[in-house]
């Protein structure tokens, strides 16, 4: 079936996502942009306001049937990821009974947190919470609190004294020895008739678009270095280090992560990955 509309793409806009999306166009896409932090756009695939988007992979868990995942893509870490931190002035081991501050714009993260704490730690008796003060402010403050994206990113390399920053996508990976899948491209089922043949090819466009940016990515990375106060080298050296394949390890990981949240009850069940064929 032909759409007259364009198809609608979740676009996040952190440094994570720039390699799939900076020559997008160039590679032939041509639906709408639709922006919004990881959380937004959980609740506009929920919504079907979107056809397809990067989006948390404990999104796709809570509602896989709602979704296809579009294979062989992802925003994963293979060891640090260097974006998913948690800052505190104490060590993980000593965080029993305390608060932790959340930024609430990343489901997948969040839970990952969980899972490390009672897992990996076995703290049972940590809580968190979404504060009504800027994350940066309680870190500076001397609080336990995850934060995520290009802030996290940023606050790593500006450290206030006193504070330790834990990797999550380290620790996964060193407890565990598989990958962390953070994202995974999903295609809301109700948009697959209408859009098959853009869905087709929108793989093979996220694929030509990275290979283009990892030819030369470092023009933007000193336009974005001054936006963010980060030296463009660091900037390269995190596309470098995310992973943003999909492949049997990331995908064993990733069922590991919805067994885990299954067993802690962050899941009342675990998912199927449907994959779009």
């Amino acid at each position: 079936m032909i759409s007259s509309a364009p198809l609608n793409l979740g676009h996040i806009p952190y440094l994570n996502c720039v390699p799939f999306f900076h020559h997008l166009r160039e590679n032939g896409f041509c639906g709408e942009y639709v922006s919004g932090v990881p959380s937004e756009l959980n609740q506009m695939l929920q919504q079907g306001m979107l056809d397809v988007s990067p989006s948390s992979s404990f999104e796709y868990a809570r509602n896989w049937r709602n979704y296809f995942v579009l294979p062989h893509h992802s925003i994963s870490s293979v060891g640090p990821v260097k974006s998913v931190l948690l800052f505190s002035p104490v060590d993980i081991k000593e965080l029993e009974g305390q608060q932790i501050a959340l930024t609430g714009e990343s489901a997948t993260s969040i839970n990952l947190l969980r899972i490390v704490f009672r897992e990996f730690y076995h703290l049972h008796d940590v809580v968190d919470y979404i504060p009504e003060v800027p994350i940066e402010t309680l870190i500076a403050q001397q609080h336990p609190a995850l934060l995520i994206g290009d802030r996290a990113l940023r606050l790593a390399n500006q450290l206030p004294s006193g504070i330790q920053v834990f990797d999550l996508g380290e620790i996964w990976n060193q407890r565990t020895g598989f990958p962390f899948v953070f994202a995974l491209w999903m295609v809301c089922r109700s948009s697959l008739e209408k859009f098959s043949t853009e869905l087709t090819e929108l793989g093979h466009q996220l694929l030509l678009s990275r290979q283009q940016f990892i030819q030369d990515p470092q023009p933007l990375a000193k336009d974005i270095s001054a936006v963010l106060g980060l030296d463009y080298k660091i900037i390269i050296d995190y596309w470098e280090t995310i992973d943003y394949r999909l492949e049997s390890s990331h995908l064993k990981g990733l069922q590991l992560f919805f067994s885990l949240c299954k067993k802690y009850q962050l899941l009342d069940e675990e998912p199927q990955l449907n994959f779009l064929t």
